[in-house]
């Protein structure tokens, strides 16, 4: 439980000119609803998904048709359908804006500084449809993409789902299998990637890669979009390759044609993080996704017309779809590609000073990161027009909440979020009504009726339980591709209770109505058979300043569980009797007794997935000799290594 230690609250005059203020007052004058706080929304939204989806459509002034119906099988998961009759596309209601106003603006490492206006985004899209449509892609047809966070991405999504076609992508680090064991599953049409990209002041060739990947995909055009200067080089080498300058050199930009789909007519192919095997594709809609996410920016995050939304991402993380969507709103998507630390950790406060963003995005652990290399950005740069910081992928640590606050912006939103590629989106997040504590998301996301339950499925509030979602709501998945029956579907979100979406994360509501993650329940640890989250001892571990970041898992020992804990230690650091006392105390004092690890070790490297969670289940996996499904999925597979055979864990003779 956290100690409700309030870190920040909205002025009066800051609350009234948010956008939910504006959305509650709305809804007084339309519906005749009133509304005393946030709360009182929420139980509304969650209890009326119906009529709360509907009006967040026409207050959002969604381009579409509705069609006669809310929805079907509303009380059903799965099977309920928002919106049946609807009709709308994606895509046209994020080329919402005109003329020479910022719609992109990108910057690569020190390599690359573009703009792009709202009529550039339009004429590369209206040029992409036309060639896209002219090389066969049409309604459910497959896009995938290794490309990079730059704004060609963007317009190629775009360009895709303006015709129906579905989009998928990857970032261009993942490894030769780890892009089949994805785009090998969905058959995409036409292929786009780059022609190498820069991480950390180092061009990084994928010639080799690219042309075994697109000689087994075998789509009908590989594009390559130019990055390192070597399009033409590049394309010449891969099956069926042309340029993406060549590609479009045909066509002229014109009006860009959308073509109307159904509400939940698929646009977007995520996945799973594969470290368990083959990753799962999870099929997301036009509507579904764009509801969700207009509601998550708008409401949730305040995001207006002109804002300059960041978030530090790739396109291989769901925040990548979810920055692309703030379109939507007629806000800049601030796209950055390349490493948050070259050629320092100041880069990306950089960028914000420069270009006064009024988002910032980021991860959890980047975030730990740049506290623990000594940086105090509030006192190095201009950071007056950031309203909101947000920060997603795994649970925020307390101590990181004070230092976003101490050392990056004292008036700013501190909003944690957590949801993920299943959804899309958030189950809880920002609420910018209301305060900020130490160690607390703040609140369930409107029209999501969020709940904690015990193991015997009742719902519990100020203790651990899994996190549940008991209505449905639009942004859950259409299905998995190629999932007979649904049976996948079905066994990954719905067998553990009856007609409830169960997440798998292990979360406590509390006193203030906040909400504390503490991390996925497949890695809790059970020691005695008391559960036990993991993100409850990496809150203590990291902490000290000799630690850089922790792993926690469960090793099976003597008919029971016993906790061991990796840390990875700050240079020049060594894992003597002494600290591995100063670890215990500190996890004992902040955490409990049974949250003390039964032993610690060090290692040199913690392995993590491409979006840089860390990967509890895998190095379990290797400390019991079992082996890890599916090592592309990781970003450092060579880490797994450290963790094979330790001594230290072998069991006795």
């Amino acid at each position: 439980m956290t100690s409700g230690e309030r870190l920040w609250a909205p002025a009066e005059s800051r609350v009234q000119r948010t956008n939910l203020h504006d959305f509650m007052r709305w809804l007084g004058e339309r519906e005749g609803h009133q509304f005393s706080d946030y709360d009182a929304l929420h139980r509304w939204s969650a209890d009326e998904i119906g009529p709360f989806w509907d009006a967040l459509w026409d207050y959002c002034g969604v381009t579409g048709s509705k069609g006669s119906r809310v929805g079907v099988d509303l009380d059903k998961m799965p099977g309920a359908r928002f919106f049946p009759d609807g009709e709308l596309n994606y895509a046209q209601n994020l080329l919402t804006g005109s003329g020479s106003e910022d719609a992109l603006v990108f910057r690569g490492e020190d390599k690359a500084n573009e703009r792009w206006s709202w009529d550039e985004l339009r004429a590369l899209v209206s040029r992409l449809q036309q060639a896209f449509a002219d090389a066969g892609v049409g309604k459910g047809d497959r896009v995938a993409a290794m490309m990079p966070n730059m704004a060609q991405t963007i317009a190629a999504m775009l360009a895709a789902t303006s015709l129906g076609a579905i989009w998928s992508s990857c970032s261009p680090d993942f490894g030769e299998q780890g892009v089949l064991d994805r785009f090998g599953q969905i058959e995409p049409t036409v292929f786009v990637a780059c022609d190498g990209y820069w991480y950390n002041g180092k061009a990084i060739e994928v010639s080799d890669k690219l042309a075994a990947i697109a000689a087994e995909l075998g789509c009908r055009r590989t594009i390559v979009v130019p990055y390192l200067g070597r399009a033409g080089e590049v394309a010449g080498a891969v099956a069926n390759g042309v340029t993406l300058d060549d590609f479009i050199a045909a066509y002229e930009p014109g009006e860009v044609r959308y073509e109307p789909v159904a509400f939940n007519h698929p646009l977007y192919i995520l996945f799973s993080s594969g470290t368990t095997g083959i990753p799962k594709c999870i099929v997301h809609s036009h509507g579904g996704a764009l509801l969700q996410h207009l509601k998550e920016h708008r409401l949730q995050c305040d995001i207006r017309p002109g804002d300059k939304v960041f978030y530090f991402t790739t396109c291989g993380w769901m925040m990548w779809n979810w920055l692309a969507s703030v379109l939507a709103s007629g806000a800049t998507a601030m796209l950055y590609d390349g490493s948050p630390f070259f050629p320092d950790g100041n880069v990306l406060f950089d960028y914000a000073q420069a270009e006064k963003f009024t988002l910032f995005g980021t991860s959890a652990k980047f975030i730990d990161a740049v506290r623990k290399a000594g940086l105090s950005p509030k006192s190095t740069h201009d950071l007056s027009t950031v309203r909101t910081f947000t920060s997603t992928g795994s649970p925020l640590a307390p101590e990181n909440f004070r230092f976003v606050y101490t050392d990056i912006a004292e008036d700013v939103h501190l909003a944690s979020m957590s949801g993920g590629t299943d959804i899309v989106s958030c189950f809880v997040l920002g609420i910018p009504t209301k305060p900020v504590y130490v160690g607390e998301i703040q609140g369930p996301g409107l029209g999501m009726a969020v709940e904690v339950r015990d193991d015997n499925g009742r719902p519990i509030r100020g203790a651990k339980g899994e996190l549940v979602c008991v209505r449905p709501f639009p942004s859950m998945p259409v299905g998995f591709w190629n999932d007979e029956g649904d049976a996948k579907y079905r066994a990954a979100y719905f067998e553990r209770y009856d007609n409830i979406w169960w997440h798998g994360d292990y979360a406590e509501w509390t006193a203030t109505g906040g909400m504390v993650i503490h991390g996925r329940s497949d890695a809790t640890l059970n020691p005695g058979g008391v559960r036990i989250g993991t993100a409850e001892i990496y809150n203590q571990v990291e902490k000290l300043d000799e630690v850089v970041e922790g792993l926690c898992i469960g090793q099976q020992w003597d008919d029971d569980v016993r906790v061991v804990l990796f840390v990875r230690l700050a240079d020049n650091i060594e894992l003597d009797e002494a600290l591995v006392a100063k670890i215990r105390k500190a996890i004992r004092e902040g955490a409990s007794p049974r949250h003390v690890p039964a032993i610690v070790i060090a290692v040199d490297d913690i392995p993590r997935t491409k979006s840089g969670k860390i990967t509890e289940l895998a190095v379990r996996d290797v400390v019991h000799g079992r082996p890890v499904k599916n090592t592309d999925a990781l970003a450092n597979p060579e880490a797994l290594e450290l963790f094979a055979n330790l001594p230290e864990l072998a069991p006795p003779a």
